[in-house]
């Protein structure tokens, strides 16, 4: 697989050892309305020190399987929640 670098915000953290969930949107075109439809996907994503809390906007970077789910790792924080 090609490097892959996907910004995301993180939705669940502190329910599973070093692991996150990371939900990334992306915009489409609807091929008839010509509207910008927002679609969203979340990925398992490997945080070895447990820096991310919910709320924080990230970059992560795909990587070999960690896991049977976990194909992605943190790289870096962008944006901190805003509760801390």
């Amino acid at each position: 697989m090609p490097p892959l670098a996907l910004t995301g915000i993180v939705t669940k953290a502190g329910y599973m050892k070093k692991t996150v969930t990371v939900t990334v949107t992306r915009y489409v075109e609807h091929p008839l309305a010509h509207k910008r439809i927002a679609r969203s996907k979340k990925y398992l994503t490997h945080d070895p020190q447990e820096r991310l809390k919910e709320g924080d906007k990230c970059i992560i970077r795909n990587c070999p399987p960690v896991s049977a789910r976990k194909r992605f790792v943190l790289e870096s924080i962008i944006r901190p929640s805003a509760s801390s």
